[in-house]
């Protein structure tokens, strides 16, 4: 296994600051995360988050038609409950996705008896799953490991949850944040996971995130998709949505007032970008994390669109794995996109290398640039340049429109073939 990845740095918007807790730094939540023997490794497979009464959970979930049952049930109950739950239970190590009938008989099982022991409606609680395609939960160990989970549960317990939703990750992915807003301090929490099957909409991860704010809940649903459309849904590793991916944020707590909501909504989209990034920066194999920087288009989503097809064109990941500065990919990948622009408007930047402007290619030191790709994915360990150490910056202007955005990704290494080759043998 590779050696363990640094705590990337918080890119924080005013008045937000970094603290610790977790998922639970925000009052009221519960966590917990056991070793229930799901999982034949003996790691940390069963997790739970309590949000406080009376909260609102917002839910953004895989597009693609095949999906666990874990899927159809969350976002089914938050549909008849208008937005409302208590508890999401994580069982990791099998997907219960393509299990037939039982996949969905099992989900229900295992929030009936969880909501029995919580004194929580069934309705309440959500489940989501992670692992392998095709194995449904030993439930019989998930029922029993019930009793221990609940008895660690508490509000320290954030790092512990972090810990029992992994899979194939190399580290746990948490952040909290708080700032004061309208003479109260308020705090966000997150944690997720997920290195590999990672594409937009929605990137393949498990992800939630606890407030302490009262939020309407319609007014919560569309802040948290805004947030993750700008970190989620602008991820990529390899190409592949999974069958599971699910993000769950909790409000719950004295009402905010309305002139607070864009603050809010600004601490949530940088606490969404963080565990985002950090999805990325895991990718299986990966030695660097890759953002892509797009100015200029009619839109924002255009340019998302656009950042995002630079970001998951194998060319373009081989490239900086194999620290060329072959630029011709970048713009062959963002003329794919499916976006208009105008090829004669073209400026391209590798970190502080211009390789393009208005369209024609520019004379540049391509052993500098060669080496500025290697200290980045030194930087993994030993801090590189730029902000974050490990990131390599493109940046691409299409056009003078006002839309810009931004995604993540990873290079693609030899270790990716490797770690994927034989995950179930």
């Amino acid at each position: 296994m590779s050696a363990p990845l640094p705590a990337s740095v918080a890119q924080l918007p005013a008045p937000w600051r970094l603290i610790e807790g977790g998922v639970t730094a925000p009052s009221g939540f519960q966590a917990a995360g056991i070793t229930a023997g799901l999982k034949p490794s003996g790691n940390p497979d069963l997790s739970l988050l309590l949000a406080p009464e009376g909260a609102v959970c917002a839910g953004t979930f895989t597009t693609s038609r095949v999906r666990a049952a874990c899927v159809d049930l969350c976002a089914e109950r938050l549909v008849a409950s208008g937005g409302h739950a208590r508890a999401v239970l994580t069982n990791s190590g099998q997907a219960n996705a393509c299990t037939g009938e039982r996949g969905l008989a099992d989900s229900l099982m295992a929030t009936e008896a969880l909501a029995e022991r919580l004194g929580l409606r069934s309705e309440e609680v959500l489940i989501c799953s992670t692992g392998v395609i095709g194995v449904p939960i030993p439930m019989e160990t998930l029922v029993v490991g019930l009793d221990p989970l609940l008895a660690a549960l508490s509000e320290t317990g954030g790092n512990d949850a972090a810990k029992a939703i992994l899979t194939t990750d190399l580290i746990d992915k948490q952040i909290a944040i708080e700032a004061e807003l309208g003479g109260r301090m308020v705090r966000l929490g997150g944690m997720a996971k997920g290195s590999g099957m990672i594409h937009p909409d929605m990137a393949t991860m498990l992800g939630y995130l606890s407030c302490d704010a009262g939020v309407p809940a319609e007014i919560w649903q569309a802040t948290v998709k805004r947030a993750v459309d700008r970190s989620f849904n602008a991820i990529t590793v390899d190409g592949d949505t999974s069958t599971n991916d699910t993000y769950l944020a909790f409000a719950a707590g004295e009402d905010l007032s309305p002139e607070h909501y864009p603050a809010l909504e600004s601490g949530l989209t940088a606490v969404s970008q963080h565990l985002a990034k950090a999805i990325a920066r895991d990718g299986e194999g990966a030695t660097c994390l890759i953002e892509v920087q797009v100015e200029g288009a009619a839109d924002e989503a255009g340019a998302r669109a656009i950042a995002r097809t630079v970001c998951g064109s194998s060319l373009v990941k081989c490239a900086v794995h194999g620290r060329d500065p072959n630029w011709g990919r970048i713009v062959a990948a963002a003329g794919r996109a499916g976006v208009p622009f105008d090829p004669d408007s073209v400026a391209l930047w590798l970190g502080e290398h211009q390789l393009m402007e208005q369209g024609q290619p520019l004379p540049f030191d391509r052993l500098a640039a060669s080496a500025y790709l290697r200290a980045c994915a030194a930087g993994r360990y030993l801090g590189g340049p730029g902000p974050e150490g490990d990131t390599v910056m493109i940046r691409l202007v299409v056009g003078d429109g006002p839309g810009g955005g931004r995604a993540w990704g990873c290079d693609l290494s030899d270790q990716y073939v490797r770690i994927n080759a034989d995950y179930t043998t």
